[in-house]
């Protein structure tokens, strides 16, 4: 049985993906600073921080899936903050890479755009947002995702090891679906993150599929539903919020999402399949 960590596993993310794996096969290893409110798998109690730990925990495995993060802007000093995530993340990428690991992916986020976290009102260049789009973030939480991007890009120069980047969109838990009545009318809440959102179980899907897919070299993908979250058609969001923005890069119809997966679905095999107007009542 082929044993895949996931660092994190005890997140919001964590017990999604976790589950993805068990369901199809694998050994999975929890590798976290807490346990899980429900153990799916074993957890190791692990300071990612420490690279001896990290060699500890990944020895044995085949891929790592690193979701552990601090997982928002500001809620840290940005010094501790940047210093988490990229030493945490440059870890990991380091003794996989040394382990002779040939599979990593890592979670980079939709923030490394720069909009979700502007104190400065930026505005998209255009949508949906691609891959290709600018990262301009005035944080460091955002920073903190291009630069791990950039180390999973010199890892892979250095040794051939894969390694997907997954800017994902607001990650909602099927349970989160009931908060949705209070935001889907009003385009003002939510706008930073162009009204996005991807599923737990749809995110772990993707994140199974990355390291299934061979032949990927070093990648970024936007992972998001193919709708907004919202009960407002796109273009009027637009027009309502970002009247400045012009650029349109496809013809905006109905709800579908500001966050471009096309990329991710075109690579991965992958389809996401989990819609919040199926779980909310309008």
């Amino acid at each position: 049985m082929k044993k895949v960590v996931v660092t994190g596993g005890s997140g919001l993310l964590g017990s999604a993906v976790i589950q993805e794996f068990l369901d199809h096969g694998y050994q999975v290893v929890n590798a976290d600073i807490k346990h899980p409110k429900e153990a799916l798998c074993p957890t190791v109690i692990t300071d990612l921080t420490n690279l001896g730990e990290v060699y500890g925990v990944l020895a044995g495995a085949v891929a790592v899936v690193h979701l552990a993060a601090i997982p928002v802007a500001y809620s840290h000093p940005n010094e501790v903050t940047f210093q988490n995530n990229v030493m945490s993340t440059y870890n990991i990428l380091e003794a996989a890479a040394n382990l002779g690991i040939k599979k990593a992916v890592i979670s980079s986020s939709e923030s490394s755009y720069g909009i979700c976290f502007s104190k400065q009102n930026l505005q998209p260049k255009y949508v949906p947002i691609d891959e290709d789009h600018p990262q301009l973030p005035e944080e460091s939480y955002g920073l903190s995702k291009i630069v791990n991007e950039k180390t999973a890009d010199m890892m892979h120069e250095r040794t051939g090891m894969q390694v997907v980047s997954m800017r994902l969109g607001n990650v909602i838990s099927p349970e989160m679906y009931e908060r949705f009545p209070s935001f889907i009318h009003d385009p003002e809440q939510r706008k930073t993150i162009l009204w996005s959102y991807i599923d737990t179980r749809d995110a772990a899907t993707a994140y199974r599929l990355a390291v299934e897919t061979d032949g990927l070299g070093s990648v970024a993908l936007n992972i998001g539903a193919d709708d907004t979250s919202m009960d407002i058609e796109s273009k009027t969001l637009m027009e309502t919020i970002y009247p400045e923005v012009t650029d349109f890069r496809k013809e905006l119809t109905g709800y579908e999402s500001l966050l471009n997966n096309e990329k991710a679905k075109k690579l991965l095999n992958w389809q996401p399949v989990h819609k919040w107007r199926d779980n909310v009542k309008l």
